[in-house]
């Protein structure tokens, strides 16, 4: 709050000067009998060009016409003093061009920057002619001064526009680097239950003549699955559309949701347990917890594409040395009755791999000694 209250002073002391150093000029040019209303007017059409607030400025009030229709003015204002009679430039005047040059360099286009700049700057170094023009050395020397003032002022205003751009191009980045993560919680989510879907109505078809007793667990788990997909799927484009609280509308997996995840994988052909050593602590930073769920997620979701014999997958939590260890097992020999569409790109593993390493972990994949296959995930806790 002290920050914000100390950048109004600021800017308020500042408009202040500025409308005082322009009221120095109306006074000044008045003293001269036929010079004072060209100057006027200039001073008129800059004041309102720098000062009008910004969320009032309408649509047309664009930084081109800001900077170029006072400067324009400036400079028909030091034409007709050469033909009139010589006037005085005071330092109002001068103030609101190279405030105008700093809104040219900083905000106009880039197809217009130049020209608009080169615009402010003439008129700069053109108010030493009016009172100078039979004096030389001294229209020279204050000539000399506007070029001093206008490469401060360009220097100043293109090193912000530099950083405006560098701030876009980061918040770009961030914006798309989430979108890409969003998009990776929704093949996660989704997958893993559409997969579900196809193993149990695998299984439905299978039992519909022979075990219609056991067929309604069954048809449950299809529904339970097909409903978590679809508020996945919610969630995730609750996101997407800026929701006012995307935290909360986010795909989100931690250790406790694990079991959830056991219990909707289990079948009546796969079993499934979990083993979660009493160490492993329940206040884990919610990123690692995160992975963990998603190496759970991961994994059976591929068993169930690539490993549809397997009757025992083990999942297990241990905790030892201040690392999480996420371990799934299961005894299947390979092979899979899903359609070939449903069998993944192979890329769920790689991306695996890239959130655990991002948080210094480390991740294995591979089949064990006797049977089957293992993922085994190390995180830092």
């Amino acid at each position: 709050m002290k920050s914000v209250s100390a950048r109004g002073c600021v800017w308020a002391a500042g408009i202040g000067a500025l409308v005082a150093a322009a009221a120095v000029d109306l006074f000044a040019s008045g003293a001269d009998k036929g010079v004072g209303w060209p100057q006027a007017a200039v001073l008129l059409l800059g004041t309102a060009a720098v000062l009008w607030p910004a969320h009032r400025r309408p649509p047309w009030l664009t930084p081109q016409l800001r900077a170029v229709v006072p400067a324009v003015a400036s400079l028909l204002c030091t034409a007709d003093s050469v033909v009139r009679s010589g006037a005085l430039f005071g330092p109002g005047e001068l103030a609101i061009l190279l405030c105008l040059l700093f809104v040219a360099v900083r905000h106009c286009p880039r197809t217009s920057v130049m020209a608009c700049a080169s615009l402010d700057g003439a008129a700069v170094l053109a108010l030493p002619v009016r009172p100078f023009l039979d004096d030389e050395d001294l229209m020279l020397a204050y000539m000399l001064i506007g070029f001093v003032l206008i490469g401060l002022t360009v220097a100043f205003a293109a090193y912000l526009r530099s950083q405006d751009y560098r701030r876009t191009v980061a918040v770009s980045e961030t914006r798309r680097a989430e979108r890409l993560a969003i998009a990776a919680d929704l093949h996660d989510f989704v997958a893993h239950h559409v997969t579900g879907i196809l193993v149990q109505t695998q299984v439905a078809r299978m039992m519909a003549d022979t075990g219609a007793d056991e067929l309604d667990p069954v048809l449950a788990g299809i529904e339970r699955a097909a409903t978590e997909a679809l508020a996945s799927m919610r969630r995730t484009v609750g996101v997407l559309r800026d929701t006012e609280d995307p935290a909360d509308r986010r795909p989100v997996g931690d250790l406790a949701g694990i079991a959830g995840l056991i219990d909707g994988f289990a079948s009546p052909i796969q079993k499934a347990t979990l083993h979660r050593a009493p160490a492993v602590p329940d206040d884990l930073p919610h990123e690692v917890q995160a992975a963990a769920f998603r190496v759970v997620q991961e994994a059976l979701t591929n068993v169930r594409r690539h490993a549809a014999d397997a009757t025992q997958v083990t999942v297990g939590l241990g905790y030892e040395r201040a690392r999480l260890e996420v371990t799934v097992s299961d005894d299947g020999r390979g092979g899979s009755q899903l359609p070939p569409a449903a069998h993944g790109g192979g890329f769920g593993l790689v991306g695996l791999k890239e959130r655990v390493t991002a948080l210094g972990g480390e991740l294995h994949a591979g089949p064990r000694a006797e049977q089957g296959w293992e993922v085994r995930a190390l995180l830092p806790g």
